[in-house]
């Protein structure tokens, strides 16, 4: 069967051939592509699918190309906590401890850091779900948190309601004195380092958790099926360079 799109694409094309101060040709081209429309409204199903599409690709070069120019801030700050640091491969996640579906995640990624010793995981904090959250990104950013990271991650993403209480008893269960923690979470460079994440996420076009660059992979929420297969394709494109 004839698809529709490309008869309204010939009369979209006839429309060029139209005087400009034509208001009676106008007209008539208007009502036939009303009229037509009317008769296949799959034809505007089409085209926005077309368009979803087309935006879809666009996004996912300028996200590569993104990717690229700021690989070093992704993969080698030095002020991020990293995870089996000498990987041959990385994945970064951007996430927040109040965010539900990085609480969904944290224990898949975990496992790849068990299993994987050959895949680095750079932690980003990124808070975006409000105070509490900033408090806790900092904190987590002091040399006391640095050294319990992945205990304390898995804590607090295990933490269905995280508020000052139970921050403070995760913290005093590490053996981290909450209130010298919060103290050295006020230094500048602390709260620096979380206004250069969001940067780079702004640049990245990621505005959500949880997100993970792979590669020059961007991955958006807690698909873990994709961030796995990402990582199996990067496996297999390390050994077959």
């Amino acid at each position: 069967m004839r698809k529709p799109l490309p008869v309204l694409a010939a009369l979209c094309a006839s429309a060029l051939a139209l005087s400009a101060c034509d208001r009676a040709s106008d007209d008539a081209f208007g009502e036939r592509v009303r009229a037509y429309l009317l008769e296949h409204p799959e034809v505007i199903e089409e085209a926005v699918q077309k368009l979803g599409e087309k935006r879809e690709q666009e996004a996912a070069q300028a996200a590569v190309s993104a990717i690229e120019a700021n690989r070093a801030a992704l993969e080698q700050d030095p002020r991020d906590f990293v995870a089996n640091p000498n990987g041959a491969i990385t994945l970064t996640e951007f996430f927040d401890y109040r965010c539900g579906y990085c609480k969904i995640a944290a224990p898949e990624i975990q496992e790849i850091i068990d299993n994987n010793p050959d895949v680095r995981v750079v932690f980003k904090e990124f808070p975006i779900f409000g105070e509490q959250s900033d408090e806790t990104a900092a904190i987590m950013l002091t040399d006391q948190a640095k050294a319990k990271t992945l205990e304390l991650h898995e804590r607090l993403m295990a933490e269905k309601s995280l508020d000052d209480a139970a921050l403070d008893r995760h913290l005093t269960a590490v053996g981290i004195d909450p209130a010298a923690a919060r103290e050295a979470a006020q230094a500048p460079a602390i709260q620096k380092q979380i206004a250069d994440t969001h940067e780079l996420a702004q640049t990245l076009g990621i505005n959500g958790t949880p997100a993970f660059v792979i590669g020059d992979r961007l991955i958006s929420g807690a698909d873990m099926e994709s961030v796995k297969a990402a990582i199996v394709n990067a496996k297999a494109a390390k050994l077959g360079s």
